[in-house]
């Protein structure tokens, strides 16, 4: 009998605790004056996920900040300038998002981008490791197959690593993948779901379309054509723009998803999914991307010092007490064709060599 009515009771508590929590995620955006970070700042600020949005750049943050601060929703608005302020912009953060650095130019790879955005990563996240050490970490700066294995590093030597709590975005291969998928066979790309893995670039980004929801076929020459739209995509924006930037606004939207899903996990929804270049034994590469389960791992020693009985059996997943935000469960490469075991097999030392970059750069800092 007990049992029977426990159930609806420990529903209403989690109702309860993500209804609360939702009203009181706070997101900082590094880099937000950029052409990512406006618009960005900008989804971030239209959802009722998030109650507090602090912004950051070296340039232009108070003006953006006004701007976004008259739209009617929620989300409290501040910005802060120049380093002096990053702290302050940082306390209390559960997320934090930076697309901040250099955007690619015609004729540029995402690894020419290295030199200038690995400075400015690893001083972000040196700030991010001393000021919101829990904060979940997430990270559009390219070259991201670099950049993640710099936070890392960074994380280390502040002694304050959670391989769960630091993501690299690669959520725009995912969105590029729907849409083109979706184009070539005349579904709703908003129904389309194809996992993408490996890196997040050329040839490193890896769509598996073998496992795409709802399942579909192409002759091998579409495959193999529609693979490069995929891998090249962000070239395809850069060439478009002649100069004037990369591909800002799909980042802006693409990075929003990611950080809602983050955000819907960590507030206790079931069953959330996104690929996101990670700390990883999937493959012989220290850091690859496949779908995560996001979530909330219970602290045992902290849910039992905390709950009673009857809080155990209302609430039998934590979710109110010691909760570990972040990755639930890597989930995978799965099942795959031999093509696409091909594509990881020639991915494969590349990823290294971009890894391999990005750890020997902060071990060389001072």
């Amino acid at each position: 009998m007990f049992s029977a009515l426990a159930r609806p009771a420990g529903a209403a508590l989690r109702r309860s605790f993500s209804t609360s929590a939702q009203n009181n995620a706070k997101v900082a955006v590094l880099g937000a004056s950029g052409g990512i970070g406006q618009p960005l700042s900008l989804l971030l600020k239209n959802s009722p996920l998030v109650s507090r949005l602090t912004l950051y750049d070296i340039a232009h943050t108070p003006g953006v900040a006004a701007d976004l601060s008259h739209i009617e929703t929620r989300a409290t608005v501040k910005g802060y300038l120049g380093p002096e302020q990053l702290p302050d912009c940082l306390k209390g953060c559960d997320v934090v998002v930076i697309p901040a650095g250099v955007p690619r130019k015609p004729g540029m790879t995402r690894d020419d981008l290295f030199n200038t955005n690995a400075t400015i990563v690893a001083t972000l996240t040196a700030a991010c490791a001393q000021h919101c050490p829990e904060a979940m970490i997430c990270i559009i700066s390219n070259p991201v197959n670099s950049t993640i294995p710099i936070t890392a590093e960074v994380f280390k030597k502040h002694g304050v690593y959670n391989p769960d709590k630091i993501f690299g975005v690669t959520t725009l291969d995912i969105v590029r993948a729907n849409t083109f998928v979706a184009e070539l066979k005349g579904l709703d790309p908003a129904r389309v779901n194809v996992p993408v893995i490996g890196g997040h670039a050329g040839k490193t980004i890896i769509p598996v379309i073998s496992q795409c929801t709802p399942k579909v076929d192409f002759p091998q020459d579409q495959l193999t054509t529609l693979t490069g739209r995929i891998q090249e995509a962000g070239t395809e924006v850069v060439k478009a723009k002649a100069g004037a930037g990369s591909a800002t606004l799909s980042m802006a939207y693409a990075g929003a998803r990611f950080v809602f899903s983050l955000l819907d996990a960590m507030n206790g929804k079931e069953g959330v999914v996104e690929c996101s270049f990670v700390k990883s034994q999937e493959t012989d590469c220290p850091y690859f991307s496949t779908p995560l389960l996001l979530g909330i791992q219970v602290d045992i020693k902290v849910f039992l010092q905390s709950f009673t009985n009857l809080e155990k059996k209302l609430d039998p997943k934590g979710t109110l007490c010691g909760r570990k935000k972040g990755i639930e469960k890597n989930l995978g490469i799965g099942k795959i064709s031999p093509f696409e075991e091909k594509m990881i097999a020639e991915a494969i030392p590349e990823l290294k060599a971009s890894i391999k970059k990005g750890e020997e750069f902060v071990k060389s800092m001072k």
